[in-house]
């Protein structure tokens, strides 16, 4: 399923319905390139669960952490991994264990389209928008 993501708003929109029926164990890839608008659609995912404040892009940090949200979420920007085993390393089986996880570069942990509760996203410019290519997971289905 391609959806039109012309301008914030939409995106902000587009963030609040995956929001609504995100639950713990659940995956969000997000794949795309430099400035697809990876952040900022988990930045729209985490305010619709009602995180108020900033949201620092897990860049370098790798992993940020939102444990007060329902469900927790783990927010994960893996595109400075060299090896999916680096993925291990950081003990992020210990960090999804309940949560959500949005993982940004999916691909540079192993990917996660395998797992039934993933959800890939994958954003691309168009124009002086973007547009959302979606592939729910089995588990999904049902949701979205």
């Amino acid at each position: 399923m391609t959806i039109a993501l012309p301008d914030l708003a939409a995106m902000t929109a587009f963030g609040e319905r995956i929001a609504r029926v995100l639950r713990g164990g659940d995956v969000v890839a997000l794949t795309g390139g430099l400035g697809a608008g990876k952040t900022t659609l988990a930045r729209a995912i985490l305010a619709a669960l009602g995180h108020q404040g900033e949201v620092p892009s897990p860049t370098f940090t790798i992993v940020e952490t939102y444990d007060a949200l329902s469900p927790p979420v783990v927010h994960a920007d893996f595109y400075r991994l060299k090896s999916p085993n680096e993925a291990a390393e950081l003990g992020l089986d210990d960090y999804r264990e309940g949560a959500a996880l949005i993982a940004e570069w999916p691909d540079h942990a192993g990917g996660f389209a395998d797992e039934p509760a993933c959800l890939s996203i994958a954003l691309e410019t168009v124009g002086d928008g973007r547009q959302a290519i979606v592939e729910a997971g089995p588990d999904w289905q049902s949701r979205w």
